[in-house]
């Protein structure tokens, strides 16, 4: 299910796919109040309206969430990514050392397989969550942006939807891990762990871990998306992304 029919029946995204798309291009303009010149010489060919940077940095954040969404949620988005890989849980490190000590490292390779599975499967949530931060963009918000770091826009979007996002992707991680057998590739790990003498049992929270890393990765993915175009030309794909960023290139 596309972000378009999303907006067309006002509901989020209820299907995974590995070939999930995310449609953030239109996004509706807030902002109606003049400041030109701000970044440019007043009242001249250059000068950028409050019009033009809010809108820039909705296309950008479209185009950054667009990209990261679509990237994260493919098959092997996450567990071919060396940089966002959900890795083997570190509180059960030990449940990982004993179970490659028995030969187990095929089993081992499986669970972190599924996790990312999972993690890939959540990642499709964020679409029209994002949609609702930015389309609710203020002027003041597009200023801190526009002059604020290379990740300026992502900690925006963290700052209005983290929450939002682990409560829209844990139930779908918890249908994941069970649609993708993760307890299935656990439980034959944790068993042999706990078989040694004297150990204390283990049973990490398979669910809080899967989502956190989940969204780690999908900001992760998001600033890098940002940083390429405030600083790459080429990844401006529109007038407004290359007007407003572009304004920066000369400062």
């Amino acid at each position: 299910m596309n972000l378009k029919t999303v907006l067309a029946i006002g509901c989020l995204v209820t299907s995974v796919s590995a070939f999930a798309q995310f449609d953030l291009k239109k996004v509706e303009n807030s902002a109606s109040k003049d400041i030109n010149g701000v970044l440019g010489k007043k009242g001249g060919s250059d000068a950028l309206s409050s019009d033009d940077i809010v809108k820039g940095l909705k296309d950008a954040l479209s185009v950054g969430s667009n990209n990261a969404g679509s990237s994260a949620s493919k098959v092997d988005g996450f567990y071919k990514n060396p940089s966002i890989q959900v890795p083997f849980p570190p509180d059960a490190e030990k449940v990982k050392k004993t179970a490659t000590d028995l030969g187990m490292q095929k089993q081992v390779e499986d669970f972190v397989m599924s996790l990312n599975r999972a993690a890939e499967k959540a990642a499709v949530k964020s679409a029209p969550i994002f949609l609702n931060a930015i389309t609710s963009m203020s002027i003041d918000d597009g200023m801190k942006i526009l002059k604020g770091a290379d990740n300026a826009a992502t900690q925006y979007l963290q700052s209005k939807t983290m929450q939002q996002l682990h409560d829209a992707f844990m139930p779908v991680v918890k249908q994941a891990i069970d649609s993708v057998q993760v307890t299935k590739y656990w439980q034959p790990l944790a068993d042999a762990y706990n078989m040694v003498p004297g150990v204390t049992k283990v049973n990490p929270d398979l669910n809080e871990f899967v989502t956190q890393k989940a969204l780690d990765g999908l900001f992760y993915l998001l600033a890098a998306e940002e940083l390429k175009i405030r600083k790459n030309p080429m990844a401006r794909v529109d007038d407004i992304l290359k007007k407003v960023f572009g304004s920066l290139d000369k400062k």
